[in-house]
């Protein structure tokens, strides 16, 4: 009687289980099918590629907040609605007053026309400008390799020629390793250090290398595409078959345009307006894309030599070659007109119930891109929809899921769920820092951030989660729930790293980052729907839905641990170690930190978050850029001041810089 019934209990619970596994199966399906539609939508050329400023990032911001209404999360916590608003700089425009017109030593003026001798760089200032003309090289100062194109020259209040790249293209082992890898060649990179040179202004010229290899490339593929045609012409000619003649057809037909092109092509082409993004509102020298042919009437006269003779007389010694250019003067105007757009985190919130009800653990993704490409692009010049299936159309359908699957709960859990849609994340994580800066729950109620940024490309189960070591809870607590999920597991236990969750770490706030790792077609038009996943992002849901239900119901909140490491949102490289945090939602004048990582030169100096770094010795610091370049000035161990504002008023510190991390 006892085996007997013994049997039929195990029987029952063997039918139980596999009906149980049935009906998880039809969910997990029926996850996956919603997971998909969500991000074919998301990863849409409808969406724009949810571009700050587009119509597609608006329309993308009311599907979440529909999606979470209709989920029954509520959306009438910030000021009666979802959207936490608030707004940027998203692009620039030309504007009304713009002209450049070069003086030569007898008085004569050279009115240059805008679009065919030069264009305006939208990455710099605006103003009106007169000064005298110095070569300037290619407008780099390293330390590391004592090359400094502004040794020996003072351009205070001077118009400065700047060739584009760097020197010694053609040497792979040249101290700047060819112009690809260098980060002297950044356009940007050279404005700074002009302003910092006081410069006036700055005309950017193309390297006449870079213009040589243009012509050559173009040129050698014409080559290509015309010895085929003429191979296959042969054939036809001797054998007049149908298939030779299919196949001449069609050569014939790609090279026509590529011949068309040719005809048309300049190889010395001007930037045009919006070439490497729209700035910001930071002081700026002025700076115009100008011609060669225009610069080489001045060289020629003033100096009896070329911009192609310069470029050869660096490469031989690899030493500058800067000098005035005699006589002759330049006067212009800039007008470079910053867009701001308004934009909107979406916040939809579960409430918890019982003692802990108002703590509150936040769930976040975000939902922008890069739209049509332009600084943030990997794929320079290109125009093309950037559809971000991957980064990041799969963290937002992942918060999307996870919301589901919390308001179906019969039971709430015992502390809030608040699931964020942020925007702003690809401009340097601006949502999270407006919330951050103004939370809709205090933060000392906050108890744990997870964020999903780039989880649909897992590849051979390897699953990377940063933040593993700011709460002693999470390591093994995920090494727990690992043993069913089966990923290859990769730890990172930084607090800080290039995505959302960095802002919450900078406020105390334990946190994890999900992340299935880089792929090729990051920040490229590439990045599609097609490429995704989908299963994967439905596993590292599930992994994610176990973390937070054991969040919630812990009766204690997790711990906080300061990882002492140097923070990856910085700028790296050979440049001493400082360890301040950047505070990328804040304006005003230098570099906002929100903090300093913890036994830091920065957090040992007595540097504070809210402080605005506005020089490194007697370098004036208008933004992370040039704080990145002023600190590469000085060496390990040596003791530099820092001045910050703090409270509107200017305080001086000592911060002693430790070795490169």
């Amino acid at each position: 009687m006892l085996r007997k019934m013994g049997v039929t209990v195990a029987l029952i619970g063997w039918v139980l289980c596999g009906a149980t596994s049935l009906r998880a199966g039809d969910a997990v399906t029926d996850a996956k099918d919603r997971l998909l539609e969500n991000v074919k939508y998301l990863a849409s050329d409808e969406l724009e590629g949810r571009g700050i400023g587009t119509q597609g990032l608006a329309t993308a911001g009311n599907f979440i907040r529909e999606e979470f209404q209709k989920l029954g999360l509520a959306v009438d916590r910030v000021q009666g609605n979802a959207y936490q608003k608030f707004d940027l700089i998203s692009s620039a425009k030309l504007g009304e007053k713009n002209s450049l017109q070069l003086i030569g030593p007898d008085g004569k003026t050279i009115d240059l026309e805008l679009g065919k001798d030069f264009e305006i760089c939208s990455f710099a200032g605006s103003g009106e400008f007169e000064g005298e003309i110095v070569f300037a090289g290619y407008g780099i100062e390293d330390g590391d390799s004592k090359y400094n194109d502004f040794d020996g020259i003072d351009v205070t209040g001077k118009v400065v020629i700047i060739m584009r790249r760097n020197p010694q293209q053609e040497n792979p082992k040249g101290p700047f390793s060819g112009h690809g890898t260098s980060r002297h060649a950044e356009l940007r990179t050279k404005l700074i250090q002009a302003n910092q040179h006081k410069a006036a202004a700055v005309l950017f010229v193309n390297d006449p290398y870079g213009v040589k290899q243009k012509g050559e490339s173009r040129d050698k593929s014409l080559a290509k595409v015309t010895a085929e045609i003429a191979a296959l012409a042969d054939a036809y000619l001797t054998t007049p078959e149908a298939d030779p003649k299919e196949k001449l057809t069609a050569a014939i037909a790609k090279w026509k345009p590529q011949k068309d092109a040719a005809a048309k092509a300049v190889d010395d082409e001007l930037m045009k307006f919006g070439y490497a993004g729209h700035g910001d509102d930071k002081p700026m020298a002025p700076a115009i894309h100008v011609t060669q042919a225009q610069i080489n009437t001045l060289l020629k006269a003033a100096l009896k030599t070329s911009l192609t003779d310069l470029e050869a007389e660096i490469d031989q010694d690899c030493k500058p070659h800067s000098q005035g250019v005699t006589g002759w003067k330049a006067k212009g105007a800039a007008s470079v007109v910053r867009v701001r757009s308004d934009v909107a985190n979406v916040i939809g919130i579960l409430d918890g119930v019982g003692p802990k009800a108002e703590e509150t653990i936040v769930i976040g993704a975000h939902y922008d891109h890069v739209g049509r490409g332009g600084a943030n692009s990997l794929s320079p010049g290109s125009t093309d929809v950037h559809n971000g299936a991957d980064d990041n159309a799969s963290g937002t359908v992942a918060l999307l899921e996870l919301a589901r699957r919390f308001a179906a709960r019969p039971e709430k859990l015992p502390r809030r769920l608040m699931f964020i849609a942020f925007t702003g994340e690809e401009l340097g994580l601006l949502g999270s820092a407006k919330y951050v800066k103004e939370p809709i729950v205090p933060l000392d109620q906050t108890i744990a951030m997870f964020n999903m940024d780039m989880v649909g490309r897992l590849q051979e189960d390897k699953l990377t989660i940063f933040g593993s070591g700011t709460s002693s809870r999470w390591e093994p607590e995920l090494k727990t729930l690992n043993e069913q999920a089966g990923f290859k597991l990769s730890f990172k236990p930084e607090g800080f790293g290039p995505s959302d969750h960095s802002s919450f770490y900078g406020k105390k706030i334990p946190v994890l980052h999900f992340f299935t790792n880089n792929h090729p077609d990051y920040h490229r038009p590439t990045d599609d729907w097609e490429k995704i996943n989908v299963a994967g992002i439905e596993r590292v849901v599930s992994m994610l839905e176990k973390v937070i239900v054991m969040t919630a119901e812990n009766p204690e909140r997790p711990d906080y641990i300061e990882v002492k490491q140097a923070p990856t949102a910085q700028r790296g490289g050979n440049r001493p170690y400082f360890g301040t945090i950047p505070d990328f939602a804040s304006e005003g004048e230098g570099y906002g930190i929100s903090g300093a990582a913890a036994d830091s030169p920065a957090d040992k100096g007595g540097l504070k978050g809210g402080d605005r770094i506005i020089a490194l010795g007697d370098n004036k610091v208008t933004g992370l850029d040039d704080f990145d370049l002023a600190l590469r000035k000085f060496k390990a161990g040596e003791e530099i001041t820092v001045t910050v504002t703090r409270d509107g008023k200017p305080v001086v510190l000592k911060v002693t810089l430790a070795p490169p991390r």
